[in-house]
This record gives C-alpha cells, sequence and structure tokens, in this order.
C-alpha cells in the first residue's frame, strides 16, 4: 500500500485501518484545516495527535527597557504536575516584582562539509570565503526577502572543511530558508573553487542535537532571565528558605551535572521548553537544544538571587507549525503572533523567546523549591495519579 496514491486525509486513514486491522475514531478526529497541515506541516497525514494545554501565570516580564508584560503561559503536555508547578514558579516570580529578561538574536546556522584535497587546499577554500563574503551574502539574499547572511566561521581537519553560515531570519525560526540559501552559496563556491560539498549539513550547524559549539556560540536567540525572591514569598509560595533551594541548586545542577557530564546545568528546561514548543507550533526537534543552559542561585541575606541562560532557542513566529489554528491561537495568547510591525524585524520571535525564558525560570524556581521540601514524589502522587 502506498499512503501517496490517497488524497485525502480520510481516505489514507480509511486505507490505513483496513491494512493494519485497526480503528482510528480519535486520531481521525480534530479541527486542523487539513488542507493546510497536510500541505505544508504533514506528509501522509491521517490524523492529529491530540495533547492537552494548561495555563501557567500570570507571569509578570521586564526588560532591560523598562517595559513590562504580563503574560499567560500556555503549556501542552501530558505530564500531570508539570502546569502546576510552572504556576507556582510564575507566582513567585510575579509576588517578587518580576522576571527580567534579556536576549541576543545570534541567527539560524546551516553547516556545510566539503572535501579537500589536503591542508593548502583547506587554507585556499577558506581564504576564498573570506575574500568573498560579500558575493556569497548577495547569492544566499536572493533567494529569500526575509533572510540575511551575517557572518560564518570555518574549521579544517584532515581532508574536511566545515563552515558555519549564520542568518539573521526575522520572525521566522528559519531552518528551510538557510538550507536553500545555503545550497545556492555551495553551487558557487563549487563553481568558482572546484572542491566540492560532501553535505549541506555535515553536523557544524548544529541542528538539533546537543552540542558545546551551540552552548558557546549561540544559536538563534540567546536568553537571560532573572529574579530575586524576598524572604517573605520564599516562605509563603514557596515553602521553604533561601538557603535550602541554594543548597539544592548546588547539589543538583551544578554538582550532579558535573558528574553526569551533562550539557546542561539545569533542573528541567527541557520540560518547560518542550511544553511551549508544542503549544506553540515550534518544531519539537529544536527541544534538545533548548535543553542546555546554566541555572545560578545566590543567598541575598534571607532573600534569593536566581537566573536562567538559555544559550540556544530556536524558535519562530511565523512559518512552521506557528500557522496551525491552535498553535497560532497560542502565540496570540502571548501576544507574539505573526510578523513583527515594520521596522521591527524580529521583535516577535525575539520577544517569544524571552517568554520562554522566564517561563523556564518559573520551573528551574518550582522545581528546586519542591526538592528542596522533599515534596517532589508526593505532588506527582497527587496530581499525576488524579488522586486530588
Amino acid at each position: 500500500m502506498n499512503l501517496r496514491d490517497y488524497k485525502t486525509v480520510l481516505e489514507r486513514r480509511k486505507a490505513l485501518e483496513k491494512e493494519a486491522g485497526v480503528v482510528l475514531p480519535n486520531i481521525g478526529s480534530f479541527t486542523l484545516d487539513e488542507a493546510v497541515a497536510s500541505s505544508r506541516n504533514c506528509e501522509n497525514m491521517i490524523g492529529a495527535a491530540q495533547i492537552p494545554i494548561g495555563i501557567a501565570g500570570p507571569l509578570t516580564i521586564k526588560n532591560l527597557k523598562l517595559k513590562i508584560k504580563n503574560c499567560f503561559i500556555p503549556l501542552a503536555t501530558t505530564e500531570g504536575a508539570l502546569v502546576a508547578s510552572v504556576n507556582r514558579g510564575c507566582k513567585a516570580i510575579t509576588a517578587s516584582g518580576g522576571a527580567t529578561v534579556d536576549s541576543y538574536r545570534v541567527g539560524a546556522t546551516r553547516g556545510p562539509v566539503f572535501r579537500v584535497n589536503n591542508l593548502a587546499e583547506s587554507n585556499r577554500l577558506n581564504t576564498f570565503l573570506e575574500k568573498h563574503f560579500d558575493e556569497l551574502k548577495t547569492i544566499a539574499e536572493k533567494t529569500s526577502k526575509h533572510l540575511t547572511l551575517t557572518r560564518f566561521m570555518s574549521r579544517g581537519v584532515g581532508r574536511y572543511r566545515f563552515v558555519r553560515f549564520v542568518f539573521d531570519t526575522q520572525d521566522a525560526m528559519g531552518l528551510n530558508m538557510v538550507t536553500i540559501a545555503t545550497n545556492a552559496m555551495v553551487a558557487y563556491i563549487k563553481q568558482k573553487t572546484n572542491v566540492a560539498c560532501i553535505a549541506l549539513s555535515g553536523n557544524y550547524c548544529v541542528d538539533k542535537k546537543a552540542s558545546w559549539l551551540n552552548a558557546i556560540e549561540g544559536r538563534g536567540t540567546k536568553v537571560w532571565a532573572e529574579v530575586t525572591l524576598p524572604t517573605s514569598v520564599i516562605q509563603g509560595v514557596l515553602k521553604t528558605t533561601a538557603k535550602n533551594i541554594y543548597d539544592t541548586w548546588l547539589a543538583k545542577c551544578m554538582m550532579g551535572s558535573a558528574m553526569s557530564g551533562s550539557m546542561g546545568f539545569n533542573a528541567q528546561y527541557a520540560n518547560v521548553v518542550a511544553a511551549l514548543f508544542m503549544a506553540t507550533g515550534q518544531d519539537p526537534a529544536h527541544v534538545v537544544e533548548g535543553s542546555m543552559g546554566i541555572t545560578t542561585a545566590e543567598v541575598m541575606g534571607e532573600d534569593l538571587y536566581m537566573s536562567v541562560y538559555v544559550p540556544d532557542l530556536m524558535v519562530g513566529t511565523v512559518g512552521g507549525g506557528t500557522g496551525l489554528a491552535t498553535q497560532k491561537e497560542a502565540l496570540e495568547l502571548l501576544g507574539v503572533a505573526g510578523t513583527s510591525p515594520a521596522g521591527e524585524n524580529g521583535k516577535n520571535s525575539q520577544q517569544f523567546a524571552e517568554i520562554v525564558g522566564a517561563a523556564v525560570l518559573a520551573g528551574e524556581i518550582s522545581l528546586l523549591a519542591s526538592l528542596a521540601t522533599n515534596t517532589l514524589a508526593c505532588a506527582h502522587e497527587t496530581l499525576a495519579r488524579g488522586k486530588r
């Protein structure tokens, strides 16, 4: 059976049910616009997987320009207790005056690998890229009016030359754009240098994998978020003390991560990133990149300073899954849906990344407080097993 022979989602699903000897009534019940989803987002579509969406918040967020935003955070998850935990973190942050956020647009990357004959040719290729950057920039930007080639880095090893092109893709996450643009540049490079490209992506991007290169250089958007929790909030909302949370952070996020060789010195970035990504139409494979980062804690008298640094958030507010009705509604709830106003290219996606960072901070605060008070197990028993 070739599923591509069937023109509609219903016909395809019925054929699959007959072939596999199963019935799929729940997969076949959805409100998606199947014409859009099956043409842009999912090949051989037979239905939809439904994931509950919960709300955490309000979460008060302030940027360095002192603009304040109150957000309700949509989280798509099947893990009981997650939304409640993030909600408690939001309450603690908002009661403390809000999270202060900062961000830096690194850009999307694509990293082809070339085959060179020797070290001399490797050096010649690198020199060519440096001297002809403006021409490469022109070629790349002809492929899309929403894309700008900003820089590149290159490293050689043996008979391989790896190149990492970096692009500003405005409000789009942009991987399709940068792939097409890089393909055009690679054709030009081969024509001019006679050096062959082995693969358009040689893992030097580094796309959808945890890597120290992305952690150090950044990818997509880098985000920082911080808050100082006063002792009244720590006691009233989190039911513990600054020192108890600090001790738990040091043992878990620092020492435990070092002992295990972890690439993320944090408590649960992936939990919050995944739930927000699924709710807002981001590529869920980029959760592995968003899981990297460092949480810090510092006792200040009886208060507690906490921060998160997320160096690699590949997010967008246009393109991909953001155009699906449910996911678009979630972005509208956050006030960042679609393309930014004229003259503010990329503002929506950057604001969205900052919201993700603040939500990650909320998750870190609540989980570390739960571990500090030994309430993690009972919270999951109560909320995740229906024993409310």
